[in-house]
């Protein structure tokens, strides 16, 4: 069933690049760097207002903060995920089970490319949270009742974005019903026991599907001033806006790092090592993604240690201050990693979606239809590919500098930024060559 459902992540190859790898890494770099050198002439005070932005049309406005359309959305969200378990329920086991597709495809994809548009949506539409709010009404409780006041943040949804990595990336049989059934069936108690614990504070740190979601959704243009006033503004303003809160670098570690492992998994000398190794294959790949996260939220460590002490500052707090500016390059390696994907399969599951039984059934008409490859020719995929990575670190230099002017003395907040730099040109380095070298 894995390569009917899950393709490779990426069709693009060497082949197709606009340029030679090597000359396409070092451009990256100089751009980088040229970058750096700009924002520390021309940006030499914090800038990223968070009541900055063109305030929407108010007819546009008051459309999305309308019930009609907000319950629309969220009826629709939750006959899908009926339509989902009732598959996952009673369908077959077999390639044409829609239940792997919505799961992988549209949950995990879509999700992010809609929060990425639309912003932190899942808040919204999250079944699981509707599931809770309609128990606690059904028993007549206050959904906001804690039974401990201790929080512990993003933690929660950190594991749990480790965890579907996991399932999503190693685990063995992942698209067979019976390990979906386990997996949807253990996030749904997890989700609900930490909900009823900590009340519905707990979704926006411990929901696994939450933190991806508002995480990648500080990335859209659409955003809300203080006042609550819908504005335009730039992808840096929301996420410049991010709070820091704990577990908010392993989170982003996660995701910045499960990418990087799911590139290294598809490298030759890796998966021979892990298939002559004498050790279960499952572990050696545990590892190795747990290594990745550890990798990417040690080096942002480091990066921030150092910078810390070229600057004159405690170090303490400080990688957590630096760590939204990971966001934007995590956001690029799931465009450049999942694109095929997301197009491709995004479609497939259209298809799947008409016989949720198995049994023949064409119930939403789209039986017929064929997936449009033309959006992943291997061209247009690797130049998407491209761009989207080195586009997403150029943003994460343009934050981690407006960071650092927030917080260091202007005479040092340059000097400061250095070890930044060279975190974010390695990321990128590493990234494409990682992505064109399997």
């Amino acid at each position: 069933m894995t390569p009917a459902l899950l393709p490779a992540h990426g069709v693009g190859s060497v082949e197709s690049l606009p340029l030679p790898l090597p000359a396409l890494v070092t451009g990256a770099a100089v751009a980088l760097v040229v970058s750096f050198l700009a924002l520390g002439v021309l940006w030499r005070e914090p800038r990223l207002d968070r009541d900055a932005g063109v305030p929407l049309p108010a007819p546009l406005a008051r459309a999305l903060d309308s019930r009609w359309l907000r319950g629309t959305a969220v009826i629709l969200t939750l006959l899908l995920a009926g339509w989902a378990v009732l598959s996952l329920a009673a369908g077959k086991d077999n390639a044409n089970n829609p239940a792997p597709y919505v799961i992988y495809v549209w949950l995990w994809v879509g999700l992010a490319v809609l929060s990425m548009v639309l912003g932190p949506i899942w808040r919204v539409l999250n079944p699981v949270r509707w599931l809770h709010l309609g128990i606690n009404r059904m028993a007549r409780l206050d959904p906001d009742e804690a039974m401990v006041r201790w929080s512990p943040g993003m933690w929660p949804g950190a594991v749990g974005l480790f965890a579907f990595a996991w399932l999503e990336l190693i685990a063995p049989n992942r698209t067979t019903l019976t390990v979906l059934r386990v997996a949807v069936l253990a996030f749904v108690m997890a989700d609900l026991v930490g909900a009823f614990a900590l009340g519905r504070r707990w979704f926006s740190g411990g929901d696994p599907f939450e933190v991806w979601s508002r995480l990648l959704g500080s990335l859209s243009p659409l955003g809300r001033r203080r006042d609550r006033t819908w504005v335009l503004r730039t992808p840096l303003h929301g996420v410049n806006a991010l709070r820091p809160r704990r577990g908010l670098t392993a989170a982003v570690a996660v995701m910045l790092g499960s990418t990087a492992y799911d590139a290294l998994s598809g490298q030759p000398r890796w998966y021979g090592f892990v298939q002559s190794a004498a050790v279960p294959a499952t572990l050696l790949e545990t590892l190795g993604l747990l290594g990745m996260c550890l990798v990417v939220a040690g080096a942002l460590a480091v990066a921030a240690a150092v910078s810390a002490r070229l600057a004159g500052l405690p170090f303490r707090g400080l990688t957590l201050q630096f760590a939204p500016s990971l966001v934007p390059i995590a956001a690029g390696y799931v465009i450049a990693h999942y694109w095929a994907l997301f197009v491709y399969a995004g479609q497939l599951t259209l298809v799947r979606l008409t016989d949720p039984l198995g049994i023949g059934a064409n119930w939403l008409g789209t039986g017929g239809l064929s997936p449009d490859t033309r959006l992943i020719e291997p061209t247009l995929t690797a130049t998407i590919q491209v761009v989207a990575i080195v586009t997403g670190h150029i943003l994460g230099v343009v934050l981690a500098h407006e960071r650092a002017v927030a917080l260091f003395d202007r005479r040092v907040a340059v000097l400061g930024q250095l070890p930044l730099l060279v975190l974010m040109v390695g990321y990128t380095c590493g990234g494409l060559l990682l992505l064109y070298s399997s």
